[in-house]
């Protein structure tokens, strides 16, 4: 039996737990103090008998705060039901990831290397589930952690979306989502309507264990595969994105006024006589920013409008709520699931000409240089003069076309950004900031919503012009923000990964480019891709640079600042319509404007931090779930073209073949390399190439090749293609290649592929 546990009398956080709930009980904080005072699980009524709680409402506010700290991985429950902190077991939470040939790996939430999971150890979870793991051992030849699962503190996914199958009598649904590698078998408990093949929603009962599969129920059927949206159906339901407003949002939105009421723009900056505008695409609704630019005798005072969504989505409120739980609106090919209402995001939030709307601006000054010498933020009203477009706008600043309509109006005005641009992008010349040239596709559907065409799309000078502008006005809120020390989410990006900077080093020097530090600064980033630019392999090493990169993610960290675009500072403060990281920004700026200092902020720095992971997180889930619905359109267009060819470049190569990706579709298929010509294959990973002993034939990122569409199944999102011809000159290539692999200082092994085996199923869209 544990000793009771002698709790404190008082709680330090009463205060904010009093403000929060009408009987408030013991923090968290004040919780984990108590237990870290304990060396042995606590019951849950020893916790209650420390704290002194005797009353129902109470004990029951106990079991669900406990529950809530055990499901965040503050503290582990055992089998017992005793409590524990984990400050006390020797225990790594993470989040799992699921590998097709059974096994696994743990993220750690501390940011650690991987950890391995055995196929054992996975039976009983699914990819996304949190954790706790016990380190059993190291695998010395692999330098990775094993582990055993101790707990699972949270699972992933309580409904999947999957393909009904019967099969002798037995059914079950195979989910569309191919990190969840288990099928889950229905019970017979429970009817439904599904016909085998249909798309469904089924929701789980049980979980899967060491001894039993996952064990569900068909919740709703989505329809047939071919039906005109099902791939954003999918995409809505396997990421669990939140696409229906609740009764209470709905209440919040009906008691907003439609337009805006002369009550709000009371105090506020009166900029309606100056000529704002929107720069958008074509196909936009939301416009959550609006510019002007007027000179100075020393440079240019440049004004960024932002829509003030603050005004309206009060913190704790319905709205807000809705908000944090999406984190970002997300953009479907389309189609949009908003962050926000449309009432507000297409309507009262949106910087629509000719009608007046409440926006937080920033105001810049900013010298020859591009240097920001001055801002200012203020709340204000403006009345925007016109919607402009992106190619109308680089049509006539940058391409001599005669201005026309509304545009000639504003021709001036749009000749002092343009000016104003120029300067900031001396600046970001001069920072060095790494400047990667994306390409990007549109989806045309026909009148049935069923793909027609897939277009390419390239950003124009307009897009950097809006983008200077807008990055501008983000550092200057982070330096607020910093100065002023409130507690707020910045867009910070690490920079590189350390363990691919080894790969990346030898790879460039393949083609004569220096990368010599093991820890790189953003301008040796920029130095080699300018330098990439030079040579006809551009594209490809451009690619391997990116993919040596971490990705940006949301913190309060003030230190970290942005690698890729060589900032100290930065935040994102311009798109509150569509992320929710840039609606705290707008809260912190405006109680700064109110109250002058940080005191009395709403937010701390846990709560931030807490606030950064969840956007972070919700970011990758709007970014996989786009992926997911544009592979599948990819897919179903291209079962109209087997047989076709079509010429693309290499970007990946791997063991079992190149990832080819076709020109202008920018579609991604494998050809795997039983359809390679006849040899056995030598994989050199840091090289990125594939060798035939035999031939001397070389296969490398980047190559040129003409490839035929051999299989698509769109069941698992995956292309075959076969090889018709590779452009070049192989054996001199090949040739070249041996020279420099033996000129290398140090040389990795290299894995030896043939092509006589069983061809693969293809290459997963990526």
């Amino acid at each position: 039996m544990p000793k009771k546990p002698r709790g404190r009398t008082t709680d330090p956080f009463h205060a904010r737990e009093s403000e929060r709930y009408e009987r408030p009980i013991a923090s968290r904080e004040h919780l984990l103090e108590l237990f870290r005072d304990q060396r042995v699980p606590l019951p849950p009524e020893h916790v209650a008998d420390a704290l002194g709680y005797t009353d129902e409402a109470s004990l029951e506010a106990l079991r669900r705060r406990l529950q809530a700290m055990v499901r965040d991985g503050q503290l582990f429950r055992n089998r017992r039901g005793g409590y524990l902190g984990f400050d006390h077991m020797d225990l790594v939470r993470g989040t799992v990831s699921t590998h097709p040939d059974g096994y696994g790996f743990v993220t750690p939430e501390t940011g650690a290397r991987d950890v391995f999971l055995p196929a054992r150890e996975m039976r009983s979870l699914m990819h996304g589930d949190r954790v706790a793991i016990k380190i059993t051992g190291t695998d010395h030849r692999r330098e990775r952690s094993e582990a055993a699962v101790v707990a699972v503190l949270n699972r992933a996914h309580e409904t999947l979306v999957g393909r009904y199958y019967r099969e002798s009598g037995i059914e079950f649904v195979v989910p569309d989502d191919k990190r969840l590698t288990q099928d889950v078998l229905l019970s017979r408990d429970y009817g439904h309507a599904a016909q085998p093949g249909d798309i469904v929603v089924v929701r789980i009962r049980e979980y899967p264990s060491h001894h039993s599969q996952a064990i569900g129920l068909i919740e709703r059927v989505l329809g047939q595969e071919n039906a005109p949206g099902m791939e954003v159906t999918i995409a809505l339901n396997t990421h669990h994105l939140p696409h229906h407003w609740d009764e209470a949002v709905l209440a919040q939105v009906d008691r907003i006024d439609d337009e805006v009421t002369e009550a709000d723009k009371q105090g506020r900056v009166d900029l309606r006589d100056r000529p704002f505008v929107t720069i958008d695409g074509a196909d936009a609704r939301d416009f959550d920013d609006a510019v002007y630019c007027e000179t100075l005798e020393h440079g240019f005072r440049l004004y960024v409008a932002i829509a003030d969504v603050a005004h309206y989505v009060t913190r704790d409120s319905a709205l807000d709520r809705a908000a944090e739980e999406r984190g970002t609106s997300v953009y479907f090919p389309g189609e949009v699931i908003p962050m926000l209402p449309e009432k507000l995001s297409n309507g009262l939030c949106s910087l629509n000409p000719a009608v007046d709307r409440l926006c937080l601006v920033c105001a810049m000054d900013i010298n020859p240089q591009g240097t920001i010498k001055r801002f200012e933020f203020f709340e204000a009203v403006i009345h925007s003069a016109a919607r402009l477009i992106y190619e109308d706008v680089a049509a006539v600043l940058f391409d001599g076309v005669k201005a026309k309509g509304q545009l000639a109006q504003r021709v001036d005005d749009l000749r002092r950004l343009q000016q104003v641009y120029r300067a900031l992008a001396k600046a970001r010349r001069r920072r060095h900031a790494i400047e990667f040239e994306t390409r990007e596709v549109v989806f045309r559907y026909n009148r049935e919503r069923k793909i027609e065409a897939i277009l390419p799309y390239t950003r124009n000078q307009a897009h950097l012009l809006i983008e200077e502008c807008m990055i501008a006005a983000n550092i200057s809120a982070a330096r607020l923000l910093k100065k002023q020390k409130l507690p707020a989410l910045y867009r910070i990006h690490e920079g590189a990964n350390p363990d691919k900077i080894p790969n990346l080093q030898e790879f460039l020097l393949g083609f004569g480019i220096m990368l010599g530090s093991d820890n790189p600064t953003p301008l040796e980033y920029a130095r080699v891709v300018e330098q990439a630019r030079r040579l006809p392999e551009s594209d490809m090493i451009q690619t391997v640079v990116l993919r040596s990169l971490l990705q940006a993610s949301y913190s309060p960290n003030t230190k970290m600042g942005h690698f890729g675009l060589a900032l100290k500072d930065y935040a994102h403060f311009t798109s509150p319509i569509r992320r929710y990281p840039d609606l705290l920004v707008h809260r912190a700026i405006k109680h700064w404007l109110r109250q002058g200092s940080a005191e009395g902020y709403a937010y701390d720095n846990e709560r931030m931090t807490q606030l950064g992971e969840s956007c972070s997180r919700y970011e990758r889930r709007a970014e996989d779930a786009t992926r997911d619905a544009a592979d599948w359109l990819k897919c179903e267009y291209l079962q109209k073209h087997i047989g076709d060819r079509f010429t693309g470049l290499v970007t990946a190569v791997t063991g079992f073949g190149l990832f080819v990706q076709l020109d202008d579709l920018l579609i991604d298929g494998l050809v795997h390399v039983t359809a390679l010509p006849r040899d056995y294959y030598q994989f050199d990973a840091a090289q990125h190439c594939l060798l035939g002993e035999e031939s001397g034939r070389l296969f490398r990122l980047g190559d040129r090749v003409e490839v035929e569409v051999a299989r698509v199944d769109l069941e698992d999102r995956k292309i075959d293609f076969d090889l018709v011809r590779q452009f070049g000159e192989q054996v001199d290539r090949a040739r070249r290649f041996r020279k420099a692999k033996k000129d290398r200082p140090r040389d990795r092994k290299a894995k030896k592929t043939g092509n006589k085996g069983k061809r693969g199923r293809g290459g997963k869209q990526r």
